[in-house]
């Protein structure tokens, strides 16, 4: 093989690991900005703090209880859109049997107690409001909009990217084929294959 095709096969073994690698990249960058992660605290002030939060399609609310007070995240059956699944701690798919259901101190009644916490994914746009059953009368009561693209200004309880165990797994395979490439670029590029031929005779 001549030097000229030789080279012509390096540089094609490189453009196709370097264009490689770099789709791995984008697409290891695209699954990590899935989704969000919102922070809603629940007080012994016996309010959902921040009130009112908008958050994007797929994005997940976790409610902490940073009081010595329980609490319950309980949604207003009536409220929320149509197409949407019920939510509340405790895990009950309807208003009434968490209502029934809810006892203090019980976490399988849906009481959420001080440090503890409840999370929930919305996938469904529209709005959707909620209360603590048991300080519902004092008015602890809140709303969550969910919008394409969410509202990064709402102070929405510390929304943080979620990056997806795929994803994890995705940016290592990723980072070691980066670190492949690179090595067999340098190797191919400083040894490129212009080995003497072997003297067989004498």
């Amino acid at each position: 093989m001549s030097q000229s095709s030789t080279e012509v096969s390096r540089r094609g073994f490189i453009r196709a690991g370097a264009i490689a690698t770099a789709a791995s990249l984008g697409a290891g960058a695209a699954t990590a900005q899935e989704g969000a992660r919102h922070t809603i605290e629940m007080t012994d002030d016996l309010v959902f703090d921040p009130e009112e939060v908008t958050l994007a399609p797929g994005d997940t609310v976790i409610w902490e209880n940073v009081g010595q007070v329980g609490h319950s995240v309980t949604a207003y059956e009536d409220e929320i859109p149509e197409d949407a699944a019920y939510f509340a701690s405790g895990g009950f798919d309807q208003e009434s049997a968490a209502r029934s259901a809810y006892q203090a101190g019980d976490p399988d009644s849906g009481d959420i107690l001080e440090g503890d916490t409840y999370e929930h994914t919305f996938e469904v746009e529209g709005t959707y409001e909620y209360f603590c059953i048991p300080h519902e009368t004092a008015g602890m009561v809140g709303a969550l909009e969910v919008t394409p693209g969410g509202d990064s200004d709402d102070g929405g309880g510390a929304a943080v990217p979620t990056v997806p165990d795929v994803a994890k797994t995705i940016l290592i395979a990723t980072t070691g084929a980066l670190v492949a490439v690179v090595s067999l670029a340098y190797f191919f590029l400083k040894y490129g294959g212009d080995y003497e031929p072997i003297d067989e005779e004498g």
